[in-house]
């Protein structure tokens, strides 16, 4: 018989880990096994020496995620914005130490003074509201997409998703051309994490959409909405439903939004 864990995490960059199970039937019937875990382990993310963040997250891909996460905070540009990114692992998680250009350093200290006073006492007060809820971008770039594309898409990303086969824990994002063919994917426990590191990934790559969409393997929160439309990503296709700031959102940003995609129908936000 199997007490406890199998195996610890002793990488803490590794994004799997096994354990012990107990098995039950409704017939009183129990065995034992071992199961594959996506790992969920706190990532501290600070910019130019200054403390920003910690996040939940896999510790997978964390150099597209320090990009993703940086561009949807409005810290950078753009991939040139960031001098470098040190991947530090410690002892109870990992910690990336992402260098901005002097020129961005402003927005750095100002961000981190409302993010010292939301974590403090909640998101309170007007100046809080208005950081909350800034203004969007509007999408500029242009899809071509079909529906039949939507379609393949979902079709095809559960063959994109090894860390979720292993685990069936994790969330993906991915990014997929005008005929659905899926071109970049990224794995986390967390669905703005997965996102965000599909997006530093691109930055990275120099890749654009081209006409193409995003594809999430999640709700549709509005904060990935603002990703997208941060991202100047001009549709975004979710598998659960939109909240109803979502919807708000992706109209205001010019995001086209079509959710609870699954492989018999899906909903299009039209107002």
């Amino acid at each position: 018989m199997m007490d406890g864990p199998v195996t610890t995490i002793s990488d803490p960059t590794a994004a799997t880990m096994t354990a012990a199970f107990r098995r039950l039937t409704p017939e009183g019937v129990r065995s034992d096994l071992v199961r594959t875990l996506a790992v969920e382990a706190p990532v501290a993310i600070e910019v130019n020496g200054l403390g920003y963040a910690v996040m939940m997250a896999t510790p997978e891909a964390l150099d597209d995620f320090a990009y993703g996460f940086c561009a949807a905070e409005r810290l950078i540009d753009g991939a040139a914005d960031i001098i470098d990114v040190d991947v530090h692992a410690a002892a109870a998680g990992t910690v990336l130490r992402v260098t901005v250009i002097p020129e961005r350093l402003e927005r750095v200290v100002e961000r981190v003074r409302h993010r010292v006073s939301e974590s403090s006492c909640g998101l309170c007060g007007i100046e809080n509201l208005a950081q909350a809820l800034r203004p969007l971008p509007v999408v500029t770039a242009r899809e071509a997409v079909e529906d039949a594309a939507i379609f393949r898409a979902l079709a095809a990303l559960r063959d994109w998703q090894p860390l979720n086969a292993a685990t069936g824990a994790v969330h993906a994002a991915a990014a997929c051309a005008a005929d659905g063919t899926i071109r970049l994917v990224r794995e986390d426990v967390g669905r703005h994490n997965a996102f965000d590191k599909l997006i530093g990934a691109m930055l990275r790559a120099g890749i654009s959409w081209d006409g193409g969409f995003a594809l999430l393997s999640a709700r549709c929160s509005y904060e990935l909405v603002e990703k997208a439309a941060l991202a100047d990503c001009p549709l975004l296709v979710t598998i659960s439903a939109p909240t109803s700031l979502a919807v708000a959102r992706a109209a205001a940003a010019g995001v086209r939004l079509v959710a609870l995609a699954r492989s018999d129908a899906a909903l299009e936000a039209i107002g």
